[in-house]
């Protein structure tokens, strides 16, 4: 035939299902058949050449070549020749990069002077693409903050909603209050008048008894006079008529000018008594009135020493504030607030508040103008101590803390409930203006947008002027129409000034507001100073009128005592007068008459006693009427004064209540301003909104015209349209300067393709050559790792096997001079030493190498196991025991199939269906050719 080679794969019928090689290899691999492996297939040339070599080298060879390690390392050999070569061409590639990026450079530049025309054509057909999205862009972000305000505005007039409605309530809440307060007092002054009738009458009855009682009194006096004097003539009538009875028989002359001389002396003295009574009366008046002078004196310095020591008590606080101040500010506002500050700081932490409270509202302004600390106090008074929370669940809280600082019934700091916002009102619609005084709410620095809102709606604090001076404030508020808004002023003094009234205020100096500490501290040491000297003054000056009015006391009692003593002198003369007169007189009157009349006398004593008696009980009856009737009275009137007590608190609460009813109605209207101002601003801005959207539907009806799809627009219209004309200009600058266009940019084209395509080969190298020392490095180690399990094997099943005849051996193996030793010892292992296998007789060494053989098939894998001629050296013995070994070994591997080519007798083999022996018929002896002649194709498919 022509010599070549050809593959032939038949099916069991014997039909040619393929001829490709690359089929057959596949079958091979599948079925892991391995052709060219001497353990799988050892020929007969093979295993003479193996049983020949004494090479330990080509033993070495051999098991690998079992094992097919040494296809692995040659497998392993030609990839790392492979990545060398692939590292050349990576280099070589570089080098070629590095000329090729050049080219690319020089036709890239080329490129670019040319292309720079068409680049700038289609940028500004794409700017204008933009532009015309741009402005729609633009348009549909001005209409989403439209729609946000309108959101928000929306938001905000629920807001205003819900504030009217808690302003509303607030205010009826006000008015209720008020309405209760006005009904107590009302119901006060009902009782009041009620008792004020039956008040009036036990008054007049209180006063109708002690009149009835006094006039008894007096009746019961003069019947007690007229009894004395009746007493007292009588005693004279007894006496005369003894004087009568005594002289009746001595001549009277010389006794009766006695009683003249004695009475005109007596006279005289009486005259001397009444210029003396009248000196000491004179006297009485003077001292009196001194004395009531200097009382009057006396109450109004102690009057004045009270207002006095009241006002350096409260300087006296004042100056400890002012002192404690210097180290902490926040004392100014009360001594508790740092303490109070930092439990709410605490609370707040602890998640109590849903916004921390802002306050005291004075610690978080400032002045502009440190000249009008005063007016601007004057103006926020019990604000600037106040505190402002977002809701009342804060307010309660925040009332908890301050209970815990301020005495029951203690003045607390006023709550201002808001809910808090970041922006402050805006109120130039309404605020006051005037182009040279300021209103309060200009005149402060107010950080915190809380506060300044609170100050607005508590106090409106945007219509409040401020001026300097007391007679510009009369002159712009009074004699002048007001400034526009403007509800009230207040002057550097703290005066308030309206358009019909003027009220000065009660403090000569800030409290709060002040910043020049030391100064004011200084001025108030010098008040106390001078209040405490006041004091003094005034004490020395009550002490001076104490020892006047003690002084004039004891000479008014003396001259009253001397005034007695003349009366009675001048009594007691006056009745010796009388009584000497009366001798004079009744001289001839007859003792007999004088007898009768002291009878009748003693008569008209005894009826006077009696009327005496029944006047007393009538008296002791009237006092008795008289103490239950001013007992009544008194009842009466501590009722009437118990509630006069009542309501004037009530008063004092329905001021307050009124002044709540007025801020509370200032509220509303605030809120309503508000929320007015508020709806025309929210529908001006949907006005708006409609406009934008006709607007937006034009300006996308002529997007879509130039550029039909949505282009997405970074940049803003403006800068778009710079850029657009500075395009032009450049366009038009260029248009003139270009060549061959289509040649430059094809050239451009190939070349950067070029470079393109080899970088990424290159750099697809590059990584494959990572990749595969990466593989190579684990795929190594994994080799060495197999080719040791392998050994150890081998050197196992190796040892076993001979162990069957009684032999010892051992195989060593050198992997890096690449040799394979194998020592046998027939016999007792402590007998001989091991022997190399040379230095064996053929049947053992044939029996030896059949043990290395089913080591080797032990370890290898491989479906198919075919010897040829392997017991022609051996024994009878070593071959019965080597047959037996192979049997053994092919009824525990019943998977794989054993071919053995023998020309010996097999008939002591015994009989199973699992061994199968084919004996060939003896050829002719004297046939010196055989009769082979070449075969058709035809004829070879027929046989098939």
């Amino acid at each position: 035939m022509d010599g070549s080679r050809s593959y032939k794969l038949k099916s069991a019928t014997g039909t040619v299902v393929s001829t490709r090689k690359e089929e057959l290899i596949a079958i091979l691999d599948h079925f892991n058949i391995q052709v060219d492996n001497p353990v799988s297939v050892l020929t007969q040339e093979m295993s003479k050449q193996f049983l020949q070599s004494k090479n330990e080298g080509d033993k070495y060879k051999f098991f690998m070549k079992a094992t097919q390690l040494e296809q692995m390392k040659e497998d392993y050999s030609y990839i790392m020749e492979t990545k060398e070569r692939t590292k050349e061409q990576i280099s070589q590639g570089e080098e070629r990069l590095i000329e090729l990026k050049r080219q690319c450079l020089e036709k890239e530049e080329r490129f670019q002077i040319i292309a720079g025309l068409s680049t700038m054509k289609t940028n500004l057909e794409h700017l204008k693409h933009e532009m015309a999205w741009a402005v729609v862009n633009e348009i549909e972000k001005q209409l989403n903050a439209i729609r946000d305000n309108i959101k928000i505005g929306e938001d905000r007039a629920a807001r205003l909603d819900r504030k009217m409605e808690e302003q509303q309530v607030r205010l009826h809440e006000a008015e209720k209050k008020y309405k209760d307060i006005q009904d107590k007092l009302e119901k006060i002054s009902e009782e009041t008048n009620a008792r004020a009738p039956e008040c009036m009458a036990l008054k007049e009855d209180v006063i109708a008894k002690k009149r009835a009682y006094n006039e008894a009194e007096v009746l019961y006096n003069r019947s007690l006079n007229e009894y004395r004097a009746l007493k007292k003539d009588d005693e004279q009538l007894y006496k005369r008529i003894e004087e009568l009875k005594r002289s009746a028989d001595q001549s009277l002359e010389p006794e009766r000018l006695e009683r003249q001389k004695k009475i005109s002396w007596l006279k005289e003295k009486v005259k001397t008594l009444e210029d003396q009574e009248n000196t000491v009366s004179q006297e009485i008046e003077q001292f009196q009135q001194a004395i009531d002078k200097d009382k009057e004196e006396y109450t109004r310095i102690k009057r004045e020493e009270s207002d006095v020591r009241n006002a350096l008590n409260y300087n006296q606080k004042q100056l400890k504030e002012l002192k404690d101040s210097k180290t902490d500010r926040l004392k100014r506002f009360g001594p508790y607030v740092p303490a109070l500050l930092e439990a709410i700081d605490d609370a707040y932490r602890r998640g109590q508040f849903t916004y921390k409270p802002v306050g005291p509202l004075g610690a978080c302004i400032h002045l502009r103008d440190p000249d009008l600390a005063l007016a601007i106090e004057s103006c926020l008074k019990g604000l600037l101590q106040a505190y402002c929370c977002h809701n009342h669940a804060d307010e309660r809280v925040l009332q908890a803390l301050m209970r815990k600082f301020y005495l029951p019934g203690a003045s607390r700091p006023q709550i201002i409930v808001s809910e808090f916002r970041n922006d402050m009102y805006d109120v130039r619609h309404r605020a006051a203006y005037h182009p040279e005084f300021p209103t309060v709410l200009t005149a402060l620095e107010i950080d915190n947008a809380v506060v300044a809102n609170s100050l607005i709606d508590m106090r409106g604090i945007e219509t409040v002027l401020l001026i300097k001076s007391n007679a510009v404030a009369r002159a712009v508020m009074q004699s002048e129409k007001p400034p526009k808004n403007c509800r009230e002023a207040f002057t550097a003094d703290g005066d308030q000034v309206f358009v019909g009234r003027y009220y000065s205020s009660e403090y000569t100096r800030p409290k709060f507001l002040s910043k020049d500490v030391d100064s004011e501290i200084s001025a108030l040491e010098n008040e106390v100073a001078n209040k405490k000297a006041q004091i003094l003054n005034l004490q020395q000056h009550l002490s001076a009128l104490e020892k006047d009015i003690k002084r004039n006391e004891e000479f008014l009692r003396r001259c009253q005592l001397h005034c007695k003593e003349l009366k009675m002198k001048m009594r007691k003369s006056i009745s010796e007068i009388e009584e000497l007169e009366n001798i004079e007189e009744h001289q001839s009157v007859d003792i007999a008459t004088l007898e009768d009349e002291a009878q009748e006398n003693k008569i008209k004593m005894k009826m006077v006693e009696k009327s005496m008696e029944q006047q007393k009980e009538n008296m002791e009856h009237l006092k008795s009427l008289k103490v239950e009737a001013e007992n009544k009275y008194d009842a009466i009137k501590l009722k009437v004064n118990q509630l006069a007590d009542l309501a004037d608190p009530l008063k004092d609460e329905l001021n307050l209540a009124d002044s709540e009813v007025d801020n509370q109605k200032r509220g509303k209207r605030h809120y309503e301003e508000k929320q007015k101002e508020h709806l025309d601003t929210l529908n001006k801005k949907k006005r708006e909104l409609d406009m934008k959207e006709k607007e937006l539907e034009e300006k996308m009806s002529q997007a879509r015209q130039i550029c039909p799809e949505r282009i997405e627009v970074q940049k803003s219209a403006s800068m778009l349209d710079k850029e657009i004309n500075r395009l032009r200009q450049k366009i038009q600058a260029e248009h003139a300067s270009h060549g061959d266009r289509e040649e430059i940019m094809r050239q451009y084209q190939e070349a950067r393709e070029t470079y393109l395509d080899l970088d990424n080969k290159v750099k697809t190298l590059k990584r494959f050559i990572k990749l595969l020392e990466e593989i190579m490095t684990h795929r190594y180690k994994t080799y060495q790792q197999f080719r040791r399990c392998l050994t150890l094997r081998c050197k196992l099943y190796f040892d076993n096997l001979l162990s069957q005849r009684a032999y010892c051996g051992k195989m060593n193996f050198d992997h890096k001079n690449e040799t394979l030793t194998i020592s046998v010892q027939p016999g007792e292992g402590n007998k001989a030493a091991f022997n190399d296998m040379r230095a064996l007789s053929g049947g053992e060494r044939s029996f030896s190498t059949v043990c290395f053989i089913l080591s080797l098939w032990s370890i290898a894998e491989s479906p198919f196991r075919c010897l040829d001629e392997f017991d022609v050296y051996m024994d009878m013995v070593n071959r019965r025991i080597a047959m037996d070994m192979i049997l053994k070994m092919a009824d525990s591997q019943r998977f794989r199939q054993f071919i053995l080519l023998t020309p010996q007798s097999m008939s002591s083999l015994p009989s199973s269906k699992l061994i199968r022996i084919l004996r060939m018929s003896d050829p002719e002896r004297g046939q010196m050719t055989l009769p082979f002649r070449p075969v058709t194709q035809e004829e070879e498919e027929n046989r098939s």
